[in-house]
């Protein structure tokens, strides 16, 4: 079935556009075909395919469950289940990130139809995490394979739903690893004061928004985007004027596994209280809220 697919390599580093394929007629087999390509490529595009919503639910249902977003409703779909997002109502994603990384359960899969788009502009970015974490020197790799990471959704306004995973993730099938820290859910590194965190967390967003390991897509109406969200990150380029609408199927993954425990305890300030001591309250409030959930 995956010779009669068209595939079109679109960087080095990532992505690929697929032709041959009508989403709205996937069959196990062809499903099957689809997920070989998108753990080669990463992202995966379809053009022309403009599903209905039924059509975009039932393509999802191929690669596991489907959720309605957390905090965020729909300007005017009332479909739960497809996330909408409408550039004139806030919906542009311009911070590099995995969707939905401080749920204990991160989206696995996403699956992205653009139905309304600028003629110049909106184009979105993903950076191939584990080709980021490879690069990496050696000493760089082994310091963020023994970290861990404080997710939360404060760009949602709600800054109580939150989660630690590693800095570095494992695929439980292949073993590759990637990092896992992006610009707009994670807070800080659990194992390091609140300076060092922000000074590691700068240079791997920095790092990982390297042209080299990524793609820019120039988007047209009725494609459709599916990608790895434990593997990828996305941003969205905010350069354009007008109406831009995108509805999102999310698949729901599993808890990311790090490479092992953390290699040290997760930081407590010593000595007595002052300014900068604000800078630790999240993370005390998570561990203290951990703490009680053991004794509970």
């Amino acid at each position: 079935m995956i010779d009669s697919f068209e595939v079109r390599r679109l960087s080095g580093a990532l992505g690929a556009e697929v032709s041959g394929v009508n989403l709205a007629e996937l069959d196990e087999s062809s499903s099957r075909e689809v997920k070989k390509l998108l753990a080669e490529h990463l992202i995966l595009f379809f053009p022309d395919q403009a599903l209905s919503n039924e059509q975009q639910l039932s393509l999802g249902e191929h690669f596991g469950r489907s959720e309605a977003h957390p905090h965020l409703e729909n300007p005017s779909l009332e479909e739960t289940r497809i996330f909408e997002l409408a550039a004139s109502q806030g919906g542009i994603a311009d911070e590099w990130h995995s969707d939905l990384s401080f749920l204990p359960e991160p989206a696995l899969f996403s699956i992205f139809q653009m139905m309304k788009c600028p003629e110049v502009g909106g184009d979105t970015l993903w950076s191939n995490l584990q080709l980021a974490f490879e690069e990496l020197s050696p000493p760089m790799r082994d310091l963020c394979q023994g970290l861990t990471a404080l997710h939360n959704a404060e760009p949602h306004r709600r800054p109580e739903a939150m989660y630690v995973h590693p800095v570095v993730r494992m695929d439980p099938e292949t073993g590759r690893k990637s990092l896992f820290v992006n610009e707009h859910f994670t807070r800080r590194i659990v194992e390091m004061s609140s300076e060092e965190s922000r000074l590691l967390l700068d240079y791997l967003r920095g790092w990982i928004a390297s042209p080299r390991f990524c793609l820019r897509y120039g988007w047209s109406e009725g494609t459709v985007a599916l990608w790895d969200n434990r593997f990828t990150q996305h941003f969205v380029v905010n350069d354009f004027e007008g109406e831009r609408v995108i509805q999102r199927v999310t698949v729901m993954g599993d808890q990311p596994m790090g490479v092992g425990p953390p290699k040290w305890p997760p930081y407590r300030r010593r000595g007595r209280a002052s300014d900068t001591s604000r800078h630790d309250d999240l993370l005390k409030k998570y561990l203290r809220s951990q703490s009680e959930r053991g004794e509970a």
